[in-house]
């Protein structure tokens, strides 16, 4: 029990890095608070500095590895978990908070000219125009000795109904609770047997036969239905059946997709099942992301860590030199070794800097800058927007060609451009003292992409004008003149240029190449050295990305 941070579970694990043959090991931790982010990372051991490294063969002392990663964690809080099964059940319901891949569905049958929750209730069967519409939804599935997802069904004794609505989608298991196949009581107008699943539904579909009145999620008496898919047929049980399709919500559920147009005609086909369940999915996990949902799980995520830190805790603490499993004793030694410098450049996960992003688009006046943090994974290249802490870059470390670092800068900063894809850039700078964090950058980006340092060429005009060198549309040199001034001043073949005169070349049509190269009174161009084989630095793929709101 943290004085600051309430009750909190580490777990972490020490392996042997792939490949590394024993040389090397990573320490995979878990580290799980009452805020519904778990943190998650992993570490070289040879990056953490430590006394005790190297004599036994468990490796660094937790505490040793926790005070360099959570130095903000008190650590004298911490005890041993006990060996009850009890620890390892409720850890994995945290870690899977969030990942439920069991669905369940309200269907509520409303026919001509009602709209009141008591009537759609009191419906004691369907008509044909409904059993079309299940026949479309789902399968009809026995309940008794029914061994798949029952959505609290009564699989054994037919007390809610003996048949209910079953379906799989994608990697969800969607049982319906359908009002008219729920247990129906002659003269209550409550009908609570169906009002008792139906009610505790977040997402409810509202079946409308033609004819049937206005929908009003008003006319509903329930805490937990948060997301009504209202349905209504036309032209039922003909060649020409459609359905149109209206969504309502409370007000703090976000909006989800897929999104439709206004008045759209859905045939009877399986392409609108697909789209119908998957507003239903995706209606439940948008409300899962309300206040409502997220503080009562955050209320639960509590109870469950504060349950475990109270009453599945060993005496044991973490600097126990005598009975801690995992310590490592080591000798008596007080002088601290250092870990070895840039070993964590090799990391799998992200490595994180705080920078400033500024934006190079054309056409805007000023310069618009965003605090940011930079992170470079083995897979991917991330802005996070410090604030908001809403992604506002992101690339695959694949498709990185190059970069260029300017560390001495006579305002500004040092900063650094990445460049992506077709020669698309986007450029970062940190403050004058953290110099060392833009080389940093750039190790990184060179242990992890196929990319390299980008050149400033200056080439001069020969004496008819020409500068020496001929690209095609996508900026690659495919004709370079011996022994010019282009070439000498370190120009290859299949060279990419990304810049030209301060503009970035994919945003310049070609007849703007052409004037730049023939009227600017200096060519100053910025390119991407072949590789190492002669061959173009192509990017692999093409992934959506986001760039201050607007979509590249």
């Amino acid at each position: 029990m943290d004085d600051r941070l309430g009750p909190v579970a580490i777990s972490f694990r020490r392996e042997e890095k792939e490949g590394s043959s024993g040389a090397q090991y990573n320490y995979r931790i878990i580290f799980r608070t009452t805020e519904m982010k778990t943190l998650r990372g992993s570490i070289l051991e040879e990056s953490v500095p430590s006394a005790a490294r190297h004599t036994t063969p468990r490796g660094l002392s937790p505490k040793r590895l926790l005070e360099f990663i959570m130095p903000e964690l008190n650590l004298h809080c911490l005890r041993l978990a006990s060996n009850s099964p009890k620890v390892r059940d409720t850890l994995l319901k945290l870690d899977e908070q969030g990942l439920n891949f069991q669905r369940k569905v309200g269907v509520m049958y409303c026919r001509a000219g009602q709209s009141s929750e008591e009537d759609m209730y009191n419906n004691e069967s369907s008509g044909p125009a409904f059993e079309e519409f299940l026949d479309l939804l789902g399968e009809r599935v026995r309940l008794k000795g029914w061994e798949k997802y029952r959505a609290q069904l009564d699989n054994k004794t037919d007390s809610t109904g003996t048949h209910s609505l079953y379906t799989r989608y994608q990697d969800y298991e969607i049982m319906f609770h359908v009002s008219t196949m729920l247990p129906y009581t002659a003269n209550n107008t409550q009908q609570l047997l169906r009002k008792r699943h139906i009610g505790n539904d977040i997402v409810t579909i509202v079946f409308q036969e033609p004819g049937a009145l206005p929908f009003t999620p008003k006319s509903i008496r329930s805490h937990f239905q948060h997301v009504f898919i209202i349905v209504q047929v036309h032209e039922p049980c003909t060649d020409n059946t459609y359905y149109r399709v209206a969504v309502t919500r409370s007000k703090d559920i976000p909006l989800f997709g897929p999104l439709f147009p206004k008045g759209a005609r859905f045939p009877r086909t399986p392409a609108f099942r697909d789209f119908l369940l998957a507003k239903a999915v995706n209606a439940e996990n948008a409300a899962e992301k309300s206040e409502k949902f997220r503080s009562m799980a955050t209320r639960t995520r509590q109870e469950y860590l504060k349950d475990l830190a109270e009453n599945y805790v060993t005496t044991t603490p973490i600097d126990s030199s005598t009975k801690f499993p995992l310590l490592s004793l080591g000798g008596k030694r007080k002088d601290k070794l250092k870990g070895t410098k840039g070993a964590e450049l090799h990391s799998a996960g992200a490595l994180v800097w705080a920078v400033m992003v500024y934006s190079r688009d054309e056409g805007e006046t000023g310069e618009f800058k965003l605090p940011c943090l930079l992170g470079v994974s083995a897979e991917s290249v991330v802005l996070i927007e410090r604030c908001t802490r809403r992604v506002v870059f992101n690339c695959s470390c694949r498709d990185v060609i190059g970069w260029k670092a300017v560390t001495e800068t006579k305002e500004g900063g040092p900063c650094l451009d990445i460049f992506y894809e077709r020669g698309e850039s986007v450029s970062v700078s940190v403050m004058e003292s953290q110099t060392e964090d833009i080389r940093e950058v750039v190790q990184r980006l060179e242990l992890v992409t196929r990319g390299c340092e980008a050149l400033e060429v200056t080439p001069l005009r020969d004496g008819v004008g020409q500068p020496g060198f001929l690209m095609n549309e996508e900026g690659f040199v495919t004709e370079l003149q011996r022994f010019c001034y282009a070439e000498s001043g370190g120009l290859q073949l299949w060279a990419r240029v990304v810049r030209l005169c301060g503009h970035s070349l994919v945003h310049l049509s070609p007849e703007e190449r052409t004037r730049l190269l023939r009227t600017a009174h200096k060519i100053h161009i910025t390119v991407i050295p072949p590789d190492e084989n002669g061959k173009p630095r192509r990017w692999v793929r093409l992934d959506r990305r986001w760039w201050g709101g607007r979509e590249h």
